[in-house]
């Protein structure tokens, strides 16, 4: 069977590389002139499986009030005269209830446990190189009521079978030593031994590089103008996507199978198809740094709660991401928030890296209300979605991947997960192997 992939993120690379593997005819196809040149380039770069909390909690609503108009808060709400912009607000605080957090955090846990799986296999059956730390992800605190919070959160990890340990502030020095010069302001943290990091960019040109070897037909420089169907209810179907190829000339791609992959621009993709999601661009932050002091800068990856930022050690590069703007797909630097992200690393380390030369980066994120993402079937027979996974698309990538090629295959993947277009089923025991 032929299968367009659209969009060659870790999420469309992924989705590629395993529908090879099934045997399939694989194009995928980008606007970019490689893979991961967009929102998988330069995020936080956390396999982050136990603190995979939605943004939408019951904690939620308070915090975005308090920082409406405040150009370096970690969340940043720009009103903008678009309905979609608003529809997504309301239906983010409708899932801040406790009992609809709980339900999401069960399926986000859910997908990131078997994304990580699938990963650790991947890396052991390729081979890629990219800067992979297996020291797990360390979260601390310096607020006291935040800190108390986590506990519960913490116990509903471990509950889901996620090692999260609730630890002292001595315990948090002793895990990471880099953070020594603010000891006097860390409360506690919680640890996750199983947890990893890594450069996600250098992972996925790794895999396009390995899926083209193997066949995989990547059309890189051409853009997606608009996905063209035929028949209506249960006949209707996608039979070709429209591009402008790198010469400028439009021209239609036929396939018996199209994945949509497009991150943030999935949604107006699909619009004219009446397939609305509910998925809004939220601009991410990062700024890298040469690590000048190794033995003053972090090993081990790290959230830092207070400012909502993670860090994470890449060989010679120190890498701290964070912040969401929510404010169309706008994706000019605010120097502001530039600025924030560097005055608190160097607070956190001082000595730790070149601080004058940072290199800032922002992508556009592409979020749900629940952070659930879009897996799976859509209306059309012969159209599946892999977008909407915000935050966490590192964590969730080589998993919706995988799971979007069983999908395609006939198979339900073994997780309890709600896919798009399919019903419910309860966890088997997941596998180690990919598909």
């Amino acid at each position: 069977m032929k299968v367009i992939v659209l969009g060659a993120g870790i999420i469309g690379t992924a989705s590629a590389w395993f529908l090879k593997r099934e045997g399939h005819d694989v194009t995928v196809i980008d606007r970019q002139p490689g893979a991961a040149q967009e929102t998988s380039f330069a995020n936080g770069c956390q396999i982050s499986v136990s603190h995979a909390e939605p943004w939408a909690n019951p904690s939620a609503p308070l915090k975005v009030l308090k920082w409406l108009g405040k150009e370096d808060a970690p969340l940043l709400y720009r009103f903008r005269p678009e309905w979609l912009q608003w529809k997504w607000a309301v239906s983010f605080l409708r899932e801040c209830t406790p009992a609809r957090t709980d339900a999401n955090i069960r399926q986000i846990v859910a997908l990131c446990e078997y994304s990580r799986q699938t990963l650790v296999a991947l890396r052991a059956e390729t081979g890629i190189q990219y800067d992979h730390l297996n020291k797990g992800i360390l979260h601390f605190y310096t607020e006291e009521k935040e800190f108390e919070l986590s506990l519960p959160a913490a116990k509903l990890m471990r509950d889901l079978g996620c090692q999260r340990d609730s630890i002292s502030a001595d315990e948090v020095i002793k895990i990471e030593p880099a953070l020594a010069s603010i000891r006097d302001k860390i409360v506690g943290g919680d640890f996750t031994a199983s947890d990893e990091s890594g450069d996600v960019y250098k992972l996925t040109t790794g895999l396009a590089q390995k899926a083209e070897n193997a066949g995989v037909d990547f059309q890189f420089n051409t853009t997606i103008t608009r996905l063209i169907t035929e028949g209506a209810g249960a006949a209707a179907r996608v039979t070709g996507v429209e591009i402008i190829n790198p010469d400028g000339r439009h021209e239609v791609l036929k396939a018996d199978t199209f994945v949509v992959a497009m991150g943030s621009f999935s949604e107006p993709l699909l619009r004219p198809l009446g397939i609305n999601l509910l998925l809004y661009p939220g601009k991410g932050y990062s700024a890298t740094y040469k690590v000048t002091n190794p033995d003053a800068a972090p090993t081990v990856s790290l959230t830092d709660d207070g400012y909502k930022l993670v860090v994470s050690r890449l060989g010679d590069r120190l890498r701290v991401a964070g912040t969401c703007e929510l404010n169309g797909y706008t994706r000019e630097l605010n120097t502001t928030r530039c600025d924030a992200i560097t005055r608190r690393t160097r607070e956190l380390f001082p000595d730790g890296c070149d601080y004058d030369n940072p290199v800032y980066w922002t992508g556009l994120r592409p979020l749900t209300p629940s952070n659930i993402p879009y897996v799976g079937k859509t209306r059309f027979s012969n159209l599946y979605l892999n977008t909407g996974h915000g935050t966490l698309g590192w964590t969730m990538g080589c998993g919706s991947g995988r799971a979007i090629a069983e999908i395609i295959a006939g198979r339900q993947p073994e997780i309890d997960f709600g896919f798009t277009g399919l019903p419910r089923k309860a966890p088997g025991k997941l596998s180690t192997q990919p598909a």
